[in-house]
């Protein structure tokens, strides 16, 4: 058992388990808004041997310098890698604190809303159709950047809906291909899709000037990862520059306030992966977590 476990910022664990939190730590203390800066963060960790944190705030490495206790750090949010992470997993390591994060908890939601918004532009619900008339997913050529799990679930869902699927990843994917899927490289992929879906760890860039000259004209583009997957200057000479478009849910997939008024841009600005059953799941994975590291 922790002696004090600290959520040093809103984690959305739904209230039955929040209550849990206190099975497994002498003493719970539950912060219900976002520190303002790095001196609030270490005030709130204080003695603690815990830390919950979500993906608004950073542990840094010299906060957690200033923090001795820390033993265990649960990040209530995606984990891939220590370069895309909102902790130093590097001085952690170095340190004995034992990092650990979830995965795969929101993603249906982000599908839904890919689905959502592509249907509504080919068919022109609330705007002209994208090509004159109402068109199908049916036939269309759909390339995805990225095949983790979320865009495997995008994939699959637009192959469902009768598209041909192409996609780029570190390596060709064995069980992509037993489904029909295309592997090419980046560049053939932007120039053959119609629509393309980036869905890549939050700060992996792979879209610089020359793959969106690739990528060209009259295209739809999705991000549907935590970070922009382009370089801003080649993005916007892309988009003004032709008959294109691109969806996102958040500011943050965006790359910034400042982008929500472009006329080619379409950002909901909501994230669509909170919905109450990713609060679910995103709940009992932190648990399992803490469970596991205190066996």
């Amino acid at each position: 058992m922790f002696r004090k476990l600290v959520a040093i910022e809103p984690v959305s664990l739904i209230p039955s388990a929040e209550r849990k939190l206190y099975d497994y730590a002498q003493e719970v203390v539950l912060h219900e808004d976002i520190p303002a800066d790095a001196a609030e963060i270490v005030r709130r960790i204080d003695d603690a041997d815990a830390v919950l944190l979500s993906y608004t705030s950073t542990l840094t490495a010299e906060i957690m310098a200033q923090c001795p206790h820390i033993k265990y750090v649960g990040m209530c949010c995606s984990l891939y890698s220590p370069e895309s992470a909102n902790v130093d997993i590097r001085y952690a390591e170095a340190h004995g604190i034992t990092v650990t994060g979830i995965r795969d908890y929101g993603d249906e939601g982000v599908v839904e809303y890919v689905t959502s918004e592509l249907v509504r532009l080919l068919h022109g619900f609330g705007e002209e159709p994208w090509e004159g008339m109402p068109r199908e997913i049916t036939g269309l050529k759909v390339g995805v950047v990225g095949l983790g799990k979320s865009g495997g679930m995008i994939a699959d869902a637009m192959h469902f809906f009768g598209a041909d699927i192409a996609y780029f990843a570190r390596g060709e994917k064995p069980a992509a291909k037993e489904k029909g899927y295309s592997y090419m490289p980046l560049p053939e992929l932007l120039e053959w899709s119609e629509v393309v879906f980036c869905c890549l760890n939050k700060n992996t860039v792979l879209l610089h000037e020359e793959e969106m000259q690739h990528l060209g004209n009259h295209k739809v583009l999705f991000n549907t990862g935590l970070s922009p997957a382009w370089d801003e200057p080649a993005l916007l000479q892309w988009l003004d520059g032709g008959d294109n478009r691109l969806y996102c849910d958040t500011v943050g997939a965006l790359g910034g306030r400042h982008l929500l008024g472009h006329p080619k841009v379409r950002c909901v600005d909501v994230s669509t992966g909170r919905t109450r059953q990713a609060f679910d799941r995103l709940s009992e994975k932190v648990l399992n977590n803490i469970r596991e590291y205190l066996k």
